[in-house]
């Protein structure tokens, strides 16, 4: 990790650690309890969604004067860092940009249209680090992979000659899109089409630019069954395009920490700031950024001596695959990575249409991943007590891979945070337990132009505004929650998003 600027402030809020004398405190672990307490009691009553409204607003208004959107490498991003790192600066943190490169992509054109039996248009998503078609696209016949548990993973699953020239139609799941695309290339295939295992849209990422074999793009379960259904009957022929400029740029990560606290106990707390490019990135992710925000401000106005370090992250391209986060991580010394007792992740904590989804930390819920490393399942634990405290319904979400918690997780730093749902579906039952709409995407704006000021529930905004506040005012002095033991208790949770590890990135990686 580059090394945090250290520059004097003029008046610097949160100073180094000091704790009471020892006459006044008998049990220092009753005391850490008392003051932990005290400042997340503190934290949640001020960190207040009207506020962090005003931090949406700037965001939005960024946008709009930058082309519509906030992806990294952009104007938008830089503009939307720059203001986070001047809002941090001002309430005395030791605020750092970290540069990385990346590519930088931008969808040109996404089209896909049966020609033949029947004329329709299909809506359809370029893959990031897709390749791309000519100008005007490419008219082929549709050949679908005969669907099992790895569909198109492998390369037997790929009759010889039945794909040459053809456009690869591939259910989603058992491996990544960059594989499924990869193998549908080796067998000749001209462009690949994948269709979801679930209900939404389908926006993935094949990882990288040198995957990218054959121009590949997304489409819903609905439409990749109905093109199956045309193949049933005999040839069906389409125009395909999909073109994407890809280009090296720099970004940057912003990361804040309190002046004081033990460094060897740090509490890290983190959200993506980039949006893609198709819009403003209200909900996915200025929500969640937002929220950190807000709470950092909070934290230094209740001018608290932390006795645990405690550090902010805004991450950039995200949406690309986790890079920023994933720079960061890899930039850790080992014991940069032992300091880091845990992390929390908010990413989309204000859909319209929100479930409130705590990441399941023990997998108590036996969905998709397994559980996070040792620590995380008490992370979700007290994240579940203070929303059943305050009467709040909740439910699992699994570690699909999909947001910011993924590099973490690979080094074994126990993770959590919650969500309130992407393009996945809510269901009846979700729906009489959250209200909002059963059969409709959490956030029908998802990746989508119309995600801005008015794709924000604040309901779900406020509940997990003091979700944070909470999180910090605990861990700011006490960390002995992570200590004690969870009872796993077997539940019935689902993905939340309607993602799936093996799927490559989906949103950020799937988000």
């Amino acid at each position: 990790m580059a090394t945090l600027a250290a520059a004097a402030l003029a008046t610097p809020l949160l100073l180094a650690s000091a704790s009471p004398s020892a006459a006044h405190r008998h049990d220092p672990a009753e005391q850490a309890a008392k003051d932990a307490a005290k400042l997340a009691g503190k934290l949640v009553q001020r960190s207040s969604a009207t506020d962090a409204y005003q931090h949406l607003k700037k965001f939005q208004q960024i946008a709009d004067t930058t082309n519509g959107h906030r992806a990294a490498g952009s104007l938008g991003h830089d503009a939307s860092a720059a203001y986070v790192y001047q809002q941090l600066k001002k309430y005395g943190y030791d605020v750092s940009y970290q540069q990385f490169d990346f590519i930088y992509t931008e969808t040109q054109a996404e089209k896909l249209q049966v020609l033949a039996p029947a004329p329709r248009d299909v809506e359809i998503k370029a893959m990031t680090y897709t390749t791309s078609t000519p100008v005007g696209g490419v008219k082929a016949d549709l050949a679908a992979v005969p669907v099992d548990a790895t569909t198109g993973c492998e390369a037997t699953d790929y009759a010889t000659g039945t794909f040459t020239g053809k456009i690869a139609l591939i259910k989603r799941g058992g491996c990544t899109f960059g594989e499924k695309q990869a193998a549908a290339a080796a067998a000749g295939a001209a462009g690949a089409v994948i269709y979801n295992n679930t209900d939404g849209v389908l926006s993935g990422t094949l990882g990288d630019p040198a995957t990218g074999k054959i121009p590949t793009g997304g489409v819903t379960k609905a439409e990749g069954e109905k093109l199956v259904a045309d193949l049933a009957t005999g040839p069906v022929n389409i125009s395909f395009e999909i073109r994407q400029l890809q280009q090296k740029r720099s970004t940057n990560n912003v990361i804040a920490e309190t002046r004081g606290g033990n460094a060897a106990n740090t509490v890290m707390l983190g959200a993506h700031l980039d949006s893609v490019t198709a819009g403003p990135g209200i909900n996915d992710n200025g929500s969640g950024s937002a929220g950190l925000l807000e709470v950092a401000q909070e934290l230094a106005k209740s001018k608290a001596k932390p006795a645990n370090k405690v550090r902010f992250a805004w991450w950039s391209a995200e949406e690309n695959g986790l890079l920023g986060s994933e720079a960061y991580v890899a930039n850790l010394s080992s014991l940069g990575k032992k300091e880091i007792k845990l992390y929390l992740n908010f990413d989309m904590i204000a859909s319209p249409n929100y479930g409130l989804f705590v990441y399941d930390g023990d997998d108590s819920d036996g969905v998709g991943a397994g559980p996070g490393p040792a620590g995380s399942a008490q992370l979700e634990r007290d994240i579940n007590e203070f929303l059943d405290k305050k009467g709040k319904p909740h439910e699992g979400t699994d570690f699909t891979g999909r947001s910011d918690y993924g590099p973490f997780i690979e080094v074994g730093i126990p993770s959590g945070g919650t969500f309130t749902g992407a393009e996945g579906i809510k269901t009846a039952a979700q729906a009489e337990k959250f209200g909002g709409t059963a059969g409709v995407a959490y956030d029908s704006c998802y990746h989508a132009k119309c995600d801005n000021l008015s794709n924000i529930d604040m309901t779900a905004f406020a509940v997990n505004i003091g979700v944070i506040a909470n999180a910090v005012g605990t861990y700011t002095h006490d960390l002995s929650s992570l200590r004690k033991p969870v009872v796993t208790v077997p539940t019935d949770g689902d993905a939340g998003s309607g993602g799936g590890l093996h799927d490559g990135h989906d949103h950020d990686v799937t988000e």
